[in-house]
């Protein structure tokens, strides 16, 4: 079942197709810093649900402005004074848009810039690949708000960096930056230049895969480091099963074969 996405349904996001499989959706609130209001975890949660359906090959996740995502909207949060109840249903919808991105089986590639902070970094840490410049900084400042993590920073920031670090974050305001950051996990890739133009590059090189083999490395992966050691290599098995049979390889397979295929090369 095919459904198609464009532009027009969309207030705080923007999409940009090219006609390579690669995506760019922009966040489009740069006055709020690209706070994450709950009509853009909504537009989050359509876009990355009907994505894989809808011929996206990757997709870059970018922002206008100087930023890339500020966390919660703290106003809207402030003015909608919510009740417990209420807000434990927001949080699941942030879990939905960021689950959707992190196992809808699509490459996702975050352009970083600027402030990468609270629900900021949890919407990056959900992106399978980071791209930042020495300009990008990631912090979670719950702590000095009088707030607690709620769009899985205690699942994905934790595995990234570990507990003792992210209660650490959160405690203290600690901000990291440039390569200490990507030594932690933060981001993969440092970037002199437009972290933009970097994450174009690393879409186009990964919507160049086949399909399912991205299903597979976006979506397995996630759902293995859930299970325990035996059940994961029982399902790791299974997929392999599935993808490495698939005939569109056979194709690949057989120019490494007759030796057409490009090898790799240590980097020079």
């Amino acid at each position: 079942m095919t459904v198609t996405l464009n532009d027009d349904q969309f207030e705080n996001l923007t999409l940009e197709k090219h006609d390579d499989g690669v995506w760019v959706v922009t966040l489009n609130r740069p006055e709020k810093r690209n706070a994450l209001n709950l009509a853009t975890i909504e537009e989050l949660i359509t876009l990355f649900s009907n994505a894989p359906r809808a011929g996206a090959q990757a997709i870059v996740l970018a922002a206008k402005g100087d930023h890339f995502c500020a966390g919660l909207d703290l106003i809207e949060h402030h003015d909608a004074d919510r009740s417990p109840a209420d807000f434990m249903h927001v949080c699941l919808r942030w879990h939905e848009a960021f689950n959707k991105m992190e196992y809808g089986g699509v490459p996702v590639i975050a352009a970083l810039k600027g402030a990468v902070v609270g629900g900021g970094l949890e919407l990056a840490s959900a992106a399978h690949i980071r791209v930042a410049d020495a300009g990008t900084y990631f912090a979670l400042p719950e702590g000095q708000r009088g707030l607690f993590t709620g769009g899985g920073a205690t699942i994905r920031v934790a595995d990234l960096v570990g507990k003792s670090r992210m209660i650490d974050m959160m405690l203290t305001g600690r901000v990291y930056q440039g390569q200490e950051a990507v030594d932690l996990g933060l981001a993969q890739y440092l970037e002199e230049g437009s972290t933009f133009d970097k994450a174009i590059a690393l879409a186009q090189r990964t919507a160049a895969n086949l399909p399912l083999t991205n299903f597979a490395i976006c979506s397995a992966v996630s759902h293995m480091q859930n299970m325990s050691a035996m059940d994961a290599a029982y399902a790791e098995a299974v997929v392999a099963g599935v993808v490495n049979t698939q005939p569109a390889a056979r194709e690949r397979l057989a120019a490494f074969a007759d030796k057409s295929a490009a090898r790799i090369r240590p980097n020079t």
